[in-house]
């Protein structure tokens, strides 16, 4: 492996450049007509054009990305999050080119891709399970009978989703009716596959995943978790390590389950497998993620392992370099998403040109950004503008840190989510752990702007 090609965009694709400037591999940045002055342009060896702006036209345009491959000879391809990393059917094709698909095998990723399949493969580690049917359905008075068996409330979920999309949720057999139809149609329109599947609704629950990591060679590893609660519409907004809320022998148990689950489906690469934790401190596994994950910079900081530079060595057929023993977790780690929305108007996307942009410093922060002064944010893709991640020797000081840090990053031109964290990290039920995975969606629809309080 020599030349890698970056399949993503934004802050992943320059974190990536980064770890292959580190270890002496050339780089290959695509992009779109809307990214030409992007940061992972600048920053790659070579970069070209693979269409225009809409992501079907480009960085989900297989043949495309497969050209840029053979007209620059880069020997491998790293798909980073989102678009096309976890698609079974591109992997394969990249391997049927020639080139090194830096993830698991198509096979794996079928598999776990499959939330149904999932589901069973981990039934099959012994890992504990969602109550929930064992497989898709198709009919609805079928599924009704289902979801009286399991109890109401019940999630209808679509079998090919992701990332929070592709859910419905029915509290009665009236509702139930309605929302499995619009659970197909929504599955079909947005996978191309209308199967759907059914899960017992985990009432007020944590939102954990584990870090793992398995070579090609058979060993494996779990990197610790991430408490991942803090969330919008099941889009997180805040990532922390250790999980407040986890005792040492609860996390050794649900780290070696979700080892289990990933040595049963002979994964080899980085990946996260997720969980929802109850009242009573039971896990229940939700789905696995096949890539690498946009908060896994949390884990980084909690064990200084470069998750992405192991990705690569893992593609490369080197084995891991060290045992589940030598992981050590040291101190505190919050990672506060900026994004482009207004979170007083509800998180509305808010693109546009940064007219200044001055991100924080100083001790224990970290910034992963592709932004600067004078970048436009196109309204194409994802809002992020930076991830911000702060250290402290426990809880409280990275709390302190994050505060510090929030006041000292500047944006102006669009509205970002910085008001909502200074919020949060004043908000008493944040700071003494007693919320769950619905509490922003609550307070939204409360009325909530996340207005700050004023300093003195």
């Amino acid at each position: 492996m020599q030349k890698i090609l970056i399949a993503n965009r934004g802050e992943i694709a320059v974190r990536i450049i980064r770890a292959c400037h580190d270890l002496g591999l050339q780089t290959v940045a695509v992009y779109s007509a809307a990214d030409a002055e992007a940061l992972h342009v600048l920053h790659a060896d070579e970069a070209i054009c693979i269409g225009e702006a809409p992501s079907q036209k480009s960085y989900l345009k297989i043949a495309n990305i497969l050209s840029a491959c053979e007209i620059t000879g880069a020997d491998a391809l790293h798909p980073g999050y989102g678009f096309l990393s976890e698609n079974a059917n591109f992997a394969s094709i990249c391997g049927s080119c020639g080139v090194n698909f830096i993830g698991p095998s198509p096979e794996t990723i079928s598999l776990l891709g499959d939330k149904a399949q999932a589901k069973a493969t981990a039934r099959k580690a012994k890992c504990p399970v969602i109550p929930g049917t064992e497989g898709i359905v198709e009919d609805v008075t079928d599924a009704l009978k289902e979801a009286k068996k399991i109890g109401f409330p019940v999630f209808i979920k679509a079998s090919a989703g992701g990332g929070g999309k592709g859910i419905r949720i029915a509290y009665n057999s009236d509702e139930f009716v309605r929302q499995f139809a619009a659970a197909r149609t929504e599955a079909e329109v947005s996978f191309n596959n209308p199967d759907v599947y059914l899960e017992k609704m985990i009432v007020n629950p944590r939102h954990i995943e584990i870090q793992v990591m398995g070579d090609k060679h058979g060993n494996y590893v779990y990197l610790g978790e991430r408490d991942c609660t803090i969330q919008r519409r099941r889009q997180k907004l805040i990532e922390e390590a250790p999980s407040p809320i986890l005792s040492p022998a609860l996390r050794k148990k649900m780290g070696e389950a979700a080892v289990e689950i990933v040595r049963a489906a002979k994964y080899h690469s980085v990946g996260t497998v997720e969980f929802l934790l109850d009242e009573e401190r039971n896990f229940y596994f939700m789905e696995v993620n096949t890539r690498i994950q946009v908060e896994h910079t949390v884990t980084e900081e909690l064990t200084g392992i470069d998750l992405v530079k192991e990705q690569i060595r893992i593609a490369m057929g080197e084995k891991l370099p060290f045992k589940q023993k030598e992981i050590e977790y040291k101190g505190h780690v919050i990672q506060l998403r900026i994004n482009a929305e207004n979170p007083a108007n509800q998180f509305a996307p808010s693109p546009g040109t940064l007219e200044h942009y001055i991100p924080p410093g100083g001790p224990h922060v970290r910034i992963d950004s592709a932004c600067y002064a004078g970048y436009r944010i196109p309204p194409h893709y994802d809002s992020m503008i930076a991830k911000l991640l702060v250290r402290g020797k426990d809880r409280a000081e990275a709390i302190a840190v994050a505060k510090r840090a929030l006041r000292e990053f500047h944006i102006g031109g669009v509205y970002s989510t910085i008001p909502f964290h200074q919020y949060m990290l004043d908000d008493p039920r944040f700071l003494s752990n007693e919320y769950t995975i619905t509490y922003i969606d609550q307070l939204i629809q409360d009325g909530c702007h996340f207005i700050p309080k004023r300093e003195n």
